[in-house]
């Protein structure tokens, strides 16, 4: 019986399942790795194990600039949420978590608060968003594409993402004789993502 790994890229995920109004949560996860195990392709196969990749919120304390305060984003309810939906997936059977990590990058403001024909603006501390940046995900999903192949521990690789940036590791596991299927949940991707994929899954999207 061929052996599958599947490789879920969260940041992706949670974006396709949740919005910022609704975020995403455990069970909505739950249902979609369901639904995909269940798939008629994948059913009859044997899982080896559920690759999740996605970074712990931030949790420091950042002094706001124009006497804006300071902002603890540990406290914030995303960064709640993502701890609880971490801590929840950890305890799940076959589910291997694989973490980055978020960073602070300073603060940006909006394109629209910046029209091309003015000399200058005026700004507050209401107007300046946190520039947070994740590390360290691609390059794991990566990395345990061309490890899982190499190794022969699984025939198959399932990956679930939207980002065309994965295509050289596709080809690679490709090349090295494995099956990859793509995971896309309806969005539109490069045409070199479709070209450089074996099957394109469709799975059902759980209720918000």
């Amino acid at each position: 019986m061929p052996d599958y790994a599947i490789l879920i890229d969260a940041g992706f995920l949670k974006r396709k399942l949740g919005s910022r109004d609704n975020p995403v949560d455990v069970a909505r996860i739950a249902t979609f790795i369901e639904r995909l195990c269940a798939h008629e392709r994948l059913v009859s196969l044997h899982l080896h194990r559920i690759y999740y990749y996605d970074a712990p919120p931030l949790t420091t304390k950042i002094q706001k600039p124009l006497n804006g305060g300071a902002i603890d984003f540990s406290a914030t309810d995303l960064a709640k949420t993502n701890r609880r939906l971490l801590a929840h997936l950890a305890r799940f059977e076959f589910v291997s978590l694989r973490l980055g990590e978020v960073v602070h990058r300073g603060w940006q403001v909006p394109a629209g608060l910046l029209p091309g024909k003015q000399d200058s603006v005026t700004l507050t501390h209401k107007d300046l968003n946190p520039n947070i940046q994740q590390k360290g995900v691609d390059m794991r999903i990566g990395l345990d594409i061309a490890s899982l192949t190499l190794k022969r521990h699984v025939d198959l690789i399932v990956l679930v993402t939207g980002d065309s940036d994965f295509v050289p590791a596709m080809k690679f596991a490709r090349r090295e004789g494995a099956q990859l299927y793509l995971v896309t949940l309806g969005q539109s991707v490069r045409e070199d993502m479709i070209e450089h994929a074996d099957l394109i899954l469709t799975v059902d999207l759980p209720a918000g």
